[in-house]
């Protein structure tokens, strides 16, 4: 059976079909409809057809890859696109498809496929982080993913961003009701709203980095908050998971000098670091790339169907 991997983002819809060895034979991508959760539902039906017709008659499983998860009840809870919170995403995508759909969060696709097959094959723990529209992240331990009785494992973006000193962190809102997560800061909104806030420039993350690169002061100033801050929230995670390996996905895990910088600072805040012995943990970026969280929700999907 091939397997169809649907990543559903704050901005684009990514969909792919892979071969039992996990060759993609197939991928496509359309934006999400903002703000509408029936338009959400018609873009997946639009992909999962799109599919088949690629499928050309060969039976395939799905899965989706979704920000947030599902409760006991089946509602969505805890997604940074608010159109989907309370509403029963899997369940109505099954009705509108006829077909079982296996759903993930989308951090734990990323996780799951990183673990399988990608920067973090072969690790004991695997924390796989995505910066993108938002920042979350899942945990593989020996290739599984954690979820948590509340579905919650790996929920970094949304505890306080520690160690700051007065007045470093504007409290920022974050979409969950609280103020100074993470996830308001490390993530690609967050690098722009901090740009803005310092220079008085509204730049997209993208600008940001090639004014830096360009020799921009301002550009390189914020790009060195943006990994510091980064570089506190992941010592937090260090010294309370200490994996083996946390892998970067999302659009902002192309920005290389993280891989450098990152692990350059983390050592202040990483428990009893001091010089006494290097962090041992990798900070590497996905493997997969882009793919890796519609990869992750392709193997869900399969897993799903094989029961």
């Amino acid at each position: 059976m091939l397997a169809l991997g649907l990543d559903l983002g704050g901005t684009k819809l990514a969909a792919a079909l892979l071969d039992a060895g996990g060759a993609t034979l197939w991928q496509q991508r359309w934006a999400t409809p903002q703000g509408s959760y029936e338009g959400t539902l018609d873009t997946i039906a639009t992909a999962v057809q799109a599919a088949q017709q690629a499928a050309a008659g060969r039976p395939f499983s799905i899965g989706v890859g979704t920000p947030g998860t599902q409760t006991a009840a089946g509602l969505m809870k805890n997604c940074n696109s608010t159109c989907l919170i309370g509403r029963p995403l899997q369940a109505d995508l099954q009705a509108r498809l006829g077909r079982p759909v296996a759903l993930a969060n989308d951090a734990n696709c990323l996780a799951l496929s990183e673990a399988t097959d990608g920067a973090g094959a072969g690790a004991d723990v695997v924390f796989a982080v995505i910066l993108g529209t938002g920042a979350g992240a899942g945990i593989a331990v020996h290739g599984r993913v954690l979820s948590g009785p509340n579905g919650l494992a790996g929920e970094w973006g949304h505890n306080p961003l520690p160690w700051g000193a007065p007045g470093e962190d504007p409290p920022w809102p974050c979409y969950c009701g609280r103020s100074g997560c993470v996830e308001a800061y490390v993530s690609g909104s967050g690098l722009a709203r901090d740009h803005a806030h310092v220079s008085g420039e509204a730049l997209t993350g993208e600008a940001i980095v090639a004014r830096a690169e360009a020799g921009n002061a301002a550009c390189a100033a914020t790009l060195e908050r943006h990994a510091l801050r980064l570089a506190r929230a992941l010592a937090a995670v260090i010294n309370l998971l200490d994996p083996d390996v946390i892998v970067l996905g999302g659009g902002l895990s192309r920005l290389q000098h993280l891989y450098t910088r990152v692990p350059a600072l983390w050592g202040t805040w990483v428990f009893a670091a001091g010089g006494v012995e290097p962090v041992h943990t990798r900070l590497l970026p996905s493997l997969h790339g882009d793919a890796s969280g519609v990869r992750g929700a392709a193997w869900v999907g399969r897993r799903a169907a094989a029961g």
